[in-house]
């Protein structure tokens, strides 16, 4: 091109011959506009070149490069809080359910649902013909009976005296014996003797043979007597014996003449009465309840019975204070205290404490929890919907992470990322591990994520108090550390060495013009 700019063109002469061709010819191309063109043609391929080479580097400079978003580690007073809902009931103790007892047709209700009632007020009555009938028979047999005993004892004491008679006639009748018999004795003698005649012993004899007599035959009337005072101390036992059997029938044929009469178990106010004059209840049978006649519940004291999950109930503890809201009051809040604490896990699903099905289940299970209202509204109801945060632990100048910034690597990814380029090419000849090494290698190690300059690095935490955005740390990391809190894919994925980006841009709608 050189040359050219230095060889000078000049005009060009056309023959003479040929004036009309020369004069019709296209003029000559300027050689400055050729060159413009070119220049144009390598101005843009040396924009596109250096265009790749700036998106090249940019490329290159960004290889590993993980976006992430940051926090601070800051200091804060911590509260925890287990949330939980359920409904309003006054204690157990202070709540009764009544039931029907008996077969019957009510006769009579003497009070409406909200009624306020005394303990043992005659609230219902059922048809009770029969069960007076029967209470009537009872009295009459048991009056019966002890009439009976009466005449028994009488017999009793008679039978008694006859024995005492007897034995004091036994005893005559022995004193005439022994004279008899001496003076039996001595006439033998005498007689041998021939001091006394024939006759006078032969008289000796015969009062002896008669005393003897005597003598046996009060000791029958003895015998006799004691059966007979045997016999009617037997019989009076009996007759006891009928009175009770007649007073316990009258007990069971009382008790089921008042199964038919309902009062009131506790003073409170009637909260349910679900039945009708004429309506017709029965008792319940094996594993299932009568007709509910009415509830009676005392309102004096409330408390809130709310169901919490079994992640939580560890950290709930007898005493711990909550804030109780209630559906029916709106915009108000209730101090209470935890009052009671469920020992069995309850099923969300079918209301059954764990144990008492048969087959075991695998869905998460909820505690009760009690909690008593230290100033309850007035008006309460059972039944009323109701949320309760309990307050299980409080901090004050607490270390804190947001919640999300937590998160969890095994021991092998840990010593993985610290190794380097050359180690990590070489760990496939590295030498077999026993089962208990392996076993290490697969603990899991909660920490977070510190950013140091364009770079993280994991660092294990020991975490405390959980509170509802915020967690407490213990050891690992100090106030005002940049640490990654998202999002939760790079966390996923994230390791020690890793270089990154910081992009906290707000995630959420763009806002309208004008607003």
């Amino acid at each position: 091109m050189g040359q050219m700019t230095e060889v000078q063109i000049g005009k060009i002469e056309v023959p003479e011959a040929a004036p009309e061709i020369a004069r019709h010819a296209a003029p000559p191309r300027p050689v400055k506009g050729m060159k413009r063109w070119k220049k144009i043609v390598l101005a843009c391929v040396l924009a596109v070149v250096l265009f790749g080479l700036v998106v090249g580097g940019i490329v290159w400079s960004k290889r590993g490069v993980v976006t992430v978003q940051t926090g601070k580690v800051g200091q804060q007073d911590l509260t925890s809080i287990v949330t939980a809902n359920g409904q309003i009931q006054p204690p157990q103790e202070n709540l009764a359910n009544v039931n029907a007892e008996s077969v019957g047709q009510i006769t009579g209700i003497y009070v409406k649902e909200g009624d306020a009632v005394k303990k043992g007020q005659v609230l219902l009555r059922t048809d009770n013909v029969q069960q007076s009938a029967e209470v009537d028979v009872q009295q009459a047999a048991l009056r019966s009976a002890q009439s009976d005993v009466q005449g028994l004892e009488a017999a009793v004491n008679s039978a008694e005296a006859n024995q005492k008679s007897a034995q004091a006639d036994e005893l005559t009748a022995q004193a005439n014996f022994d004279k008899a018999k001496d003076d039996y004795s001595r006439g033998q003698q005498l007689l041998k003797d021939q001091l006394i005649a024939q006759e006078v012993f032969d008289q000796r004899h015969n009062a002896y043979a008669v005393a003897q007599s005597t003598l046996k035959a009060s000791q029958a009337r003895i015998s006799q007597a004691q059966a007979q005072y045997q016999q009617a101390i037997f019989n009076r036992d009996m007759a006891h014996t009928r009175v009770a059997q007649s007073r316990a029938s009258l007990v069971r044929a009382t008790d089921i003449r008042n199964k038919t009469i309902y009062t009131a178990p506790l003073t409170g106010v009637v909260t349910s009465l679900p039945v009708h004059q004429g309506e017709n209840v029965v008792p319940g049978i094996q594993n299932q309840v009568g007709s509910v006649l009415f509830q009676i519940s005392d309102l004096s004291i409330i408390t809130a019975v709310v169901m919490v999950d079994e992640t939580d109930i560890i950290n709930v503890k007898l005493g711990q204070t909550a804030d109780v809201a209630i559906d029916a009051v709106p915009n108000k809040t209730f101090k209470g205290k935890v009052t009671e604490i469920g020992q069995s896990a309850i099923s969300p699903t079918t209301g059954i404490a764990s144990g008492q099905s048969g087959a075991a289940s695998e869905e998460a299970k909820d505690f009760k929890v009690v909690i008593t209202l230290e100033n309850p509204p007035a008006g309460m109801r059972p039944g009323l919907s109701t949320t309760a945060k309990i307050t299980t632990a409080t901090r004050a100048n607490a270390v804190t992470i947001p919640i999300q910034a937590l998160t969890i690597r095994t021991r092998r990814e840990l010593e993985e990322a610290s190794k380097p380029e050359a180690a990590k090419a070489s760990a496939v000849q590295a030498p077999t591990l026993t089962s208990k090494e392996k076993e290490k290698q697969k603990e899991e190690v909660q920490g977070v994520f510190v950013v140091q300059k364009d770079r993280v690095n994991f660092v294990p935490v020991e975490t405390g108090v959980m509170g509802t955005t915020e967690m407490e740390i213990l050891k690992g990391v100090k106030p005002g550390e940049t640490i990654v809190t998202g999002s939760y894919q790079a966390l996923r994925t994230l390791k020690s060495g890793t270089k990154v980006k910081i992009d906290n841009t707000p995630v959420g709608p763009v806002p309208a013009a004008g607003k």
